[in-house]
């Protein structure tokens, strides 16, 4: 996609119809709006900081943002694109639970070795509760993101090697109900 484009090419928009959930008038609906918001065709980090913390402005969600950015911006030249925007859009709002699951892993799989560690987990766990910060009262067994790891280690690593990969952290994933819950956040709300 060109930086200037104020209009999609008919190529392109049948490459992000094909690629996503989204119809053409949705399409060109989205990029209307992406444009106003990102004049240059593309959001970068800083920006990208700026809307999570208009979500979140009794948290701290600079941490979480930074790796939200991470896996939507899938050549990772430090921006995001429209096409890039779009797609990982229409996999968090309209994907299948499979595609969604497959989406998070690679949240949480910050190095992209095919495996999260506790490290990684924690890392993530501790920017969602920095983010969300005293808004949100959490069970005891949950109340630190040390304890919330610990809990989803202890239901995903089935082969206790410290590690979760792909198909544990699916099997995992459909055996908690929050986690679930989490990934069809924003189903129905586009």
């Amino acid at each position: 996609m060109g930086k200037t484009h104020s209009k999609l090419s008919s190529e392109a928009l049948t490459e992000l119809q094909s690629s996503t959930k989204f119809e053409r008038k949705e399409i060109q609906q989205w990029h209307k709006g992406f444009l106003k918001d990102c004049p240059s065709g593309e959001l970068n980090r800083t920006d990208f900081k700026g809307i999570y913390k208009q979500f979140f402005p009794f948290g701290d969600p600079s941490r979480f943002a930074d790796y939200i950015f991470e896996v939507f911006d899938r050549n990772h030249n430090g921006t995001i694109d429209f096409a890039e925007f779009l797609q990982a859009l229409s996999i968090t709002s309209r994907g299948t639970s499979e595609e969604k699951l497959k989406w998070a892993f690679e949240l949480y799989d910050i190095n992209g070795d095919g495996h999260i560690t506790k490290d990684e987990m924690l890392k993530i766990v501790d920017a969602i509760y920095r983010m969300v910060g005293s808004m949100v009262q959490l069970p005891e067994d949950e109340d630190t993101p040390e304890k919330r790891v610990d809990k989803i280690f202890h239901l995903m690593d089935n082969n206790s090697d410290g590690r979760i990969d792909m198909a544990e952290f699916k099997e995992g994933s459909h055996r908690d109900p929050l986690i679930m819950q989490a990934l069809n956040l924003y189903d129905g709300l586009i």
